[in-house]
């Protein structure tokens, strides 16, 4: 409590020292807040019925500021920190296993190659039901990495079901587990790449310029931004650059007490001249959206898909000494063009904000939309929040239908593909040993499809009128994709799913001129 009242003394203290140097009614205004702050908090302790959970009242005053102002300011914990960390830097330490809770039970869906759980001798399909002395069936999927993750070098105990086995017990050593951000790289046609990107993280660039190699460096390229929600901005920057000239402006910052920056290419991209298309949607956001922006504004990509989230606000992350930190909006984004790449928002309405966005707020063209010029033919593009893509391309639902809805979110169509791995992943791999194999051969056998019927029965789930022969394909190549990713890593479940139901690629292969 002393050292509370003391902090915020100290700026009470500090702001009273500025207002005595340049006196005004707004910085006056900030010491009257301050102080009322402190004498709430004070009262809190003297007057409340029960101990003051001192932490958390603490962390509650922050959240309630912040919350008022825009929808991306925030507080983050100490235990939030870590995975943030983690996501940002791109590595974490652990055991190495990919995994989802299956029917209460912690269920090993793939293994990082080489990592300390493959060492030991895990396999994909085990069940973990417990990790050291603790039962874990039933646990929280909250808490599942909390356990598995800890210090390098440090051992956890991991007891394991298999098919056809006694429990095994494993010791693992943990070690640095990778997080990559690329998905998938391949040649879609004989002259177009393909490259997914999931987030902007510390080793982003890298991956990227690994990939672009190894596919023998395609002079035409699909960059997938779909669902990728941001994350650091050199990045971003670095991959908007590997496509522009030399000084072209990739970016301006502006804000109230920030000078604007302008960041621009301080090389020649090594893509000057091949032919791109990127692929955005309602979930593509912040450093997606730089990207986007960026080649639409120089006219060097073709944007295809939906309307990007709008995310155009910049965060200082400040620590707070404890190992929290308080995100502050600091400034904003502007596309070298000059567009504001946020979408509108009220202040403090951050439920209304989100909600906008699930029920897909309003991308129509009106005379009120903010008009742009491309900066190199001149061509007329879109403000007002997000990026606008110059070719549209709406979700296709003609084979959705309710009954497919839910074996979606029941899990029904990924428990399926367990079951039938546990029995037939050998045999599955020895008959198809590459990807390319599986790709070309492989459908969704009677037995498999057959199992998926009766499981979604005993969830008392059947199929209205008409439902099978309108969702048969969709649930089959679903079927497929998911196997493919369980067999051969998450690119499998792309290299199924694009050719067949991704609407934005067909057409991006469409307009590269396959």
């Amino acid at each position: 409590m002393k050292r509370l009242v003391a902090t915020l003394l100290f700026a009470v203290l500090t702001v009273g020292a500025v207002c005595a140097q340049q006196p005004s009614t707004r910085q006056m205004e900030a010491v009257r807040q301050l102080q009322k702050l402190m004498q709430a908090y004070r009262n809190l302790e003297r007057y409340y019925l029960d101990s003051l959970d001192h932490e958390g009242v603490t962390d509650g005053a922050i959240k309630g500021m912040l919350s008022t102002l825009d929808p991306h300011s925030s507080y983050i914990s100490r235990e939030e920190m870590e995975s943030v960390e983690a996501s940002i830097e791109g590595e974490f330490s652990g055991v190495g296993i990919e995994y989802q809770l299956v029917r209460d039970t912690i269920c090993v869906m793939g293994l990082i190659p080489g990592g300390p759980a493959e060492r030991v001798g895990i396999e994909a399909g085990d069940r973990i039901v417990g990790i050291d002395t603790l039962q874990v069936v039933g646990i929280a999927q909250s808490r599942v990495p909390k356990l598995l993750r800890g210090e390098r070098g440090t051992k956890v105990e991991l007891e394991v079901v298999r098919r056809g086995a006694e429990r095994l017990r494993f010791t693992v050593l943990r070690d640095k587990i990778p997080l990559t951000t690329l998905d998938a790289a391949y040649m879609a046609s004989e002259r177009v790449g393909y490259i997914k990107l999931n987030r902007f993280g510390r080793t982003t660039m890298t991956e990227f310029l690994e990939a672009y190699n190894r596919l023998g460096r395609p002079r035409r390229l699909i960059l997938d931004l779909r669902g990728n929600g941001g994350g650091l901005l050199d990045q971003a920057l670095k991959l908007a650059e590997f496509f522009l000239p030399k000084g072209s402006l990739l970016l301006t910052t502006e804000g109230r007490n920030e000078e604007p920056r302008r960041y621009y290419a301080r090389q020649d991209g090594e893509l000057l001249a091949g032919r791109i298309a990127v692929l955005i949607d309602e979930s593509s956001a912040s450093a997606s959206e730089i990207v986007a922006g960026a080649l639409q504004d120089w006219d060097r990509a073709t944007i295809v898909g939906r309307t990007s989230f709008g995310k155009g606000l910049v965060q200082r992350q400040i620590p707070l000494g404890d190992g929290s930190a308080m995100r502050v909006t600091s400034s904003r984004y502007l596309t070298p063009s000059g567009r504001i790449i946020q979408r509108p928002y009220n202040k403090g309405d951050q439920r209304g904000y989100y909600l906008d966005h699930l029920r897909g707020y309003s991308d129509s063209i009106t005379d009120a939309t903010p008009r742009y010029r491309s900066l190199e033919k001149g061509r007329t593009i879109y403000g007002g929040g997000g990026i606008r893509p110059d070719v549209r391309v709406e979700s296709d639902t003609t084979e959705i239908s309710t009954y497919y809805a839910h074996l979606v979110r029941r899990g029904i169509l990924q428990q399926s593909v367990s079951d039938h791995l546990d029995r037939e992943r050998k045999t599955l791999l020895a008959d198809y040993p590459a990807l390319s194999d599986f790709l070309v051969r492989y459908t969704p056998s009677e037995q498999l499809v057959d199992a998926l019927k009766a499981a979604a029965e005993r969830q008392q789930i059947t199929p209205e009128e008409g439902a099978w022969t309108r969702s048969e394909r969709l649930i089959k190549t679903q079927l497929k994709a998911l196997m493919a990713q369980r067999l051969y890593g998450v690119e499998g479940f792309y290299r199924v799913i694009n050719p067949s139901y991704n609407e934005s690629y067909i057409k991006a292969l469409e307009l590269l001129g396959e």
